[in-house]
């Protein structure tokens, strides 16, 4: 297929998709497909919903953007609303367009109220390896994804970062449930290293997503994470890019542990893919530092709290509440979770995590040593594209174990589906797994046979 948009992968023969209704995409070819991964895990409401597009059509009517000389009764009303379905009593909200403009706006307004504080020392922001807080340079720093800041490591500011939560495979070698959660604990020492002057704010994923495939956080974990934050006046960062607006079966991720943070980056499904919409939710802790000074946030887009994002994130939220979907969630997704649990039979399947309507399945070449797949294999890769034939979409991953080796699958389905179609996506998962896992025992089967031949 000849084309002349650059592609993240050169080369590749991409099929052209034609429309998508509810949880299906269909390509030119009428190819039927489920999107089992909601887009980029983003359109959570599935697509064409009629009553999303009457209201893209009603709000362009009226007025589709506007300066920033003025405001808007829907825009004020949203974000008010925002504020509302956070954890907070009470702060204050703005609207971008990416998760990536989401992260850096946070990074930004928490360095802004150190030095509006008087701390003109604290400029690190610290993030954990294994972490992917979007595509920005500075993003890129504060994530701790090897694979993506490997290109641009001359551009690095090369920020501390933390450790990984990561249970099954513990950087310090401890067993789930029988530690003293030194993921947590040694994060103190690190800010006493760097010194607790001179660190602005730590931003962590309540669930990591693509980075580690749907990683919830250990129990303890956020809570130990915020006395530390209180501790040493270092402003805390959820990024709910993907975990908000319901992914996980709460309105945002961080709520599964009951820790308020300082700020809160959405994105995703906050427009549901309908329109481009993301923002910063920010706590009245935070946001009295600036009024208190009478300053502005320091920020600035040219989409930013437009009108078209308003109107569509008011839908989400009515379309939410109206179809009890975030309790449907928690509920459908415990069973299915159940469900995926039985994958752990297939020899290639090391570990299956998640949380509400975010899956994650790791692929390792030996269960007991959880030895990883070299990543010259793409066995995650393989698994998505085997997947992809049989009608059913899924998002790869690579890296997790060391930032080059270790493959990982998402699963996050639009939270509206079906379970009848969940049970189709199991279907295919577990086919698609066979089918690579049969592959990889021929091509081992045929290596060995070469082996020993005279």
């Amino acid at each position: 297929m000849n084309s002349n948009i650059i592609c993240p992968e050169a080369g590749k023969d991409y099929p052209r998709i034609s429309y998508g209704k509810g949880p299906y995409l269909y390509d030119e070819t009428g190819k039927r497909y489920i999107d089992g991964s909601s887009g980029t895990v983003a359109a959570n409401l599935g697509h064409a919903i009629p009553e999303a597009i009457a209201v893209l059509e009603e709000q362009a009517r009226k007025i589709a953007l506007h300066p920033h000389c003025f405001t808007s009764t829907v825009l004020e009303e949203y974000v008010e609303r925002l504020v509302h379905f956070s954890p907070f009593d009470s702060g204050k909200a703005w609207t971008v367009t990416s998760g990536t403009e989401a992260v850096e706006n946070a990074l930004k307004i928490a360095v802004q109220c150190q030095q509006l504080r008087g701390e003109h020392g604290r400029y690190k922001i610290l993030g954990r390896w294994g972490s992917y807080h979007g595509n920005s340079i500075f993003a890129l720093d504060v994530g701790g994804m090897a694979i993506r800041r490997s290109v641009f490591q001359p551009l690095l500011k090369d920020f501390p970062h933390l450790p990984k939560a990561y249970c099954y495979r513990c950087p310090f070698g401890k067993v789930a449930d029988q530690c003293d959660l030194e993921c947590a604990r040694t994060v103190e020492d690190i800010i006493q290293r760097e010194d607790p002057g001179t660190v602005a704010a730590i931003i962590l994923e309540p669930v990591v997503g693509a980075a580690l495939g749907a990683l919830p956080a250990p129990e303890g974990y956020f809570q130990i994470i915020r006395g530390l934050c209180n501790k040493y006046g270092i402003v805390l960062i959820a990024d709910e890019v993907m975990t908000g607006f319901g992914r996980t079966g709460n309105n945002f991720g961080i709520d599964q542990w009951g820790v308020v943070p300082d700020i809160i980056a959405v994105g995703k499904g906050m427009g549901c893919g309908y329109y481009p919409l993301s923002g910063v939710i920010v706590n009245q802790n935070i946001v009295e530092v600036f009024e208190n000074k009478r300053t502005p946030f320091m920020g600035g887009h040219t989409y930013a709290c437009n009108p078209m994002g308003a109107a569509i994130g008011h839908f989400v939220l009515d379309y939410l509440k109206e179809h009890d979907l975030i309790a449907r969630v928690k509920n459908t997704g415990a069973r299915f979770f159940g469900k995926l649990q039985t994958l752990r039979a297939l020899d290639l399947v090391g570990d299956v995590r998640g949380l509400g309507f975010l899956f994650g399945v790791e692929l390792v070449m030996d269960q007991s040593s959880k030895a990883p797949f070299p990543a010259s294999l793409q066995i995650s890769k393989k698994v998505v594209e085997t997947a992809q034939q049989k009608g059913l979409i899924i998002y790869p991953g690579k890296g997790s174990c060391d930032g080059q080796n270790g493959d990982h699958i998402l699963i996050a389905p639009p939270l509206n589906i079906e379970e009848d179609v969940l049970g189709t996506i199991f279907q295919l998962v577990e086919e698609s797994l066979m089918e690579v896992l049969e592959g990889v025992r021929h091509k081992n089967g045929d290596q060995a046979a070469r082996g020993a031949s005279p």
